[in-house]
């Protein structure tokens, strides 16, 4: 037998909260969109809950998966309790996902802080531009941090990079001109490209 939770009013809201991996749910959110799944994942932590439903696509081999943040769902009808412990090897799958969300959820909040600390775009930009080659990054302020021995200091050029290891700062400098590069010449490529759609108006 199924049962409803209300968010805000119930044990969802108190941190008590918990749903089995195998259990079927449905969730309604805030903007009236009903997601239902098998549950992948739960951490209680994020409050972030992981659904797998039939492929949108309707291949039968694979399926959908939707993280829904339950602070922005309005109400959770658990259809059907999982009846046994998930296998090992999706318990592994679980944690994994799990970690995932969590290191998601830590760079949303690492790039709100920045934008509340008024970073420019190209600052944002950077910082995505660096975290694709190193892991380690984050804000202090308006100053990107790299590996905790490099700093990368506003208007975000070559010259703004500084730290104590010259061979991590000469490594940081090369990602960031690269960037400054790709930048400037998607840039080009886009006035081109208008230059050439644009229809040539005759003088009269």
């Amino acid at each position: 037998m199924g049962y409803s939770l209300r968010l805000g009013q119930n044990m969802a809201s108190d941190g008590n909260e918990y749903f089995s991996v195998g259990s079927l749910v449905s969730c309604k959110t805030c903007h009236n969109q009903v997601i239902e799944g098998e549950v992948l994942a739960f951490d209680q932590l994020t409050k972030m809950l992981i659904l797998k439903s039939p492929s949108s696509c309707g291949r039968p081999c694979t399926n959908d998966a939707h993280v829904v943040n339950l602070g922005q769902v309005s109400d959770v009808q658990v259809k059907r309790e999982a009846t046994s412990s998930p296998p090992p090897h999706l318990a592994q799958n679980v944690e994994r996902l799990k970690r995932r969300v969590r290191t998601e959820v830590e760079r949303k909040q690492h790039m709100l802080t920045a934008l509340q600390s008024g970073v420019t775009p190209e600052g944002l930009q950077l910082f995505v531009a660096v975290k694709r080659t190193i892991d380690d990054v984050c804000w202090s302020g308006k100053d990107i941090k790299v590996m905790e021995q490099v700093t990368i200091k506003p208007p975000y050029l070559p010259e703004n990079v500084i730290g104590n290891a010259d061979k991590a700062v000469n490594h940081v400098k090369k990602i960031v001109e690269k960037h400054l590069k790709d930048q400037s010449s998607s840039i080009k490529e886009s006035g081109n490209s208008s230059s050439e759609n644009s229809t040539p108006v005759a003088a009269q």
